[in-house]
């Protein structure tokens, strides 16, 4: 056996170890040896049955939790193994709560501890009564709006006169006559007033994010969110204005309309609404949307790129968003935006958790570059000749300074700005070395720049 998720060694016990068992029981259960180090050699104990008989009351009755302390030996040396099951409800130590993940001890503090006391409760932050607010805190006119995309969405039955307290009961948003918390998000109409964070900051960003042009604040519920921060990137921010109900229209000079459209929706809808704002960003060659709160349990970055399931933080949230017509409910959102990037001939696009939240970034592109890439023939003089009608005599200097490879290796990084060195030499069929070497002196001459890890970051061309 080696160390893993379910399984710790320690050499002797000492009563701090009631973190790991705390820890097992917020997880998935899990097994604690006393008497093995960690190269799991069977060291021993020697106060065995003392601890047999100290562990199981320790357990009860400073955890709540019983837990199997068995007495194994080898090479006549003794060892306990302590078996911790999975408790449904969250176990805390002196007041603090810790989970295993991974291999590691964590403790639970903030909005994570707050998520995970929830779900051991079985229930979810936006299923939670707001005892503060009453129906004068609703916002007549966004249920109106409500009402209106519900009409022409047609996936709930409700007539057009019906009264505020009767829809929030058919939508689940009331319950003994209290508000639940998604009833002010979706619906609230000073919502600062109950949470201060909802918000949606948006900035315009010039060569770093050190390097900021200006910004706007947006503040209101979902439902106006979801339209007035639409409304200010095409405002402020937008070179081209996108047109958002036109959703089969492709914006050639910015971004595809779908890609955009599910990335605000997504940031809105499963966003951790105790966290920090959600943040737009506006580079010349990307757009970014960052939320607070990771991906739901079970779900990985890999599931995005294909069907998966739908399992969505703010599940009351998600349910209304879905009757009025503005998601989906079978966890297709991150399938849409790869897919309108895809149709568009752009770069995949990024999407991953960062930060404690949840990153989505689209690149830019031309009309050209799209019209070449759409073609499927993807071959460096196809491209080089697009670098060329867009950067003119700076695209030939690159020949004369650093060599034919320099212009197919730029040609390649302007058209796809996340490929990778490997990725280049193959397509101009040069040596691995050959493209780093290129590299290296582009970047040097200030002509290319690596904007993040290498792993997950990508190019920028600076002729």
């Amino acid at each position: 056996m080696v160390e893993s998720q379910n399984i710790e060694y320690k050499s002797n016990w000492r009563d701090e170890y009631l973190k790991w068992i705390c820890g097992f029981a917020n997880a998935n259960g899990g097994k604690l040896f006393i008497g093995i180090d960690d190269n799991e050699n069977v060291t021993g104990i020697d106060n065995y049955q003392q601890l047999l008989e100290q562990l199981p009351n320790k357990f009860r009755d400073i955890l709540g939790v019983y837990a199997e302390v068995n007495l194994q030996s080898k090479d006549y040396k003794f060892y306990l193994e302590i078996v911790v099951l999975r408790y449904d409800v969250p176990i805390s130590l002196r007041g603090k709560y810790y989970i295993r993940t991974g291999s590691t001890l964590q403790e639970l503090k903030g909005s994570a501890l707050n998520e995970f006391i929830l779900k051991r409760t079985g229930k979810t932050w936006d299923d939670i009564p707001e005892q503060r607010a009453t129906i004068d805190d609703i916002d007549e006119t966004t249920i109106k709006q409500f009402l209106k995309d519900a009409g022409k969405a047609k996936r709930i039955n409700v007539e057009n006169e019906i009264s505020t307290s009767e829809l929030l009961d058919k939508l689940r948003l009331s319950e003994n006559g209290y508000l639940k918390r998604a009833a002010i998000v979706l619906f609230g109409k000073d919502l600062g007033k109950f949470y201060p964070n909802i918000a949606v900051k948006i900035g315009k960003f010039g060569e770093s994010d050190a390097d900021l042009k200006f910004h706007e604040v947006i503040e209101g519920n979902l439902i106006r969110l979801k339209e007035q921060t639409g409304e200010m990137l095409n405002a402020k921010f937008f070179v081209h204005p996108i047109d958002f109900e036109g959703m089969q229209r492709v914006e050639r000079d910015e971004y595809p309309v779908a890609a955009v459209r599910e990335m605000i929706l997504n940031a809105l809808v499963h966003r951790d609404y105790m966290g920090a704002q959600t943040q737009i960003r506006l580079y010349d060659d990307h757009f970014s949307i960052w939320n607070d709160g990771g991906l739901p349990e079970g779900i990985t970055e890999e599931d995005l790129k294909k069907v998966h399931r739908s399992k969505p933080r703010n599940p009351l949230i998600a349910d209304v968003c879905f009757k009025g017509g503005y998601i989906d409910s079978w966890g297709r959102g991150t399938i849409k935006i790869i897919e309108s990037c895809k149709e568009a001939g752009l770069p995949e696009p990024v999407l991953k958790e960062e930060q404690g939240g949840f990153l989505s970034k689209t690149f830019k592109g031309t009309e050209k570059l799209w019209r070449e890439y759409r073609k499927g023939t993807a071959k460096t003089q196809d491209i080089l000749k697009v670098l060329r009608e867009n950067y003119g005599r700076n695209a030939e200097e690159l020949r004369k300074n650093y060599g034919r490879n320099a212009e197919g290796i730029v040609a390649w990084i302007y058209l796809h700005p996340e490929i990778t060195m490997e990725e280049i030499a193959k397509a101009i069929d040069k040596s691995q070395s050959t493209v780093e070497k290129t590299i290296k002196r582009l970047k040097e001459a200030n002509l290319l720049e690596r904007i993040g890890s290498t792993k997950a970051g990508h190019w920028k061309v600076k002729l």
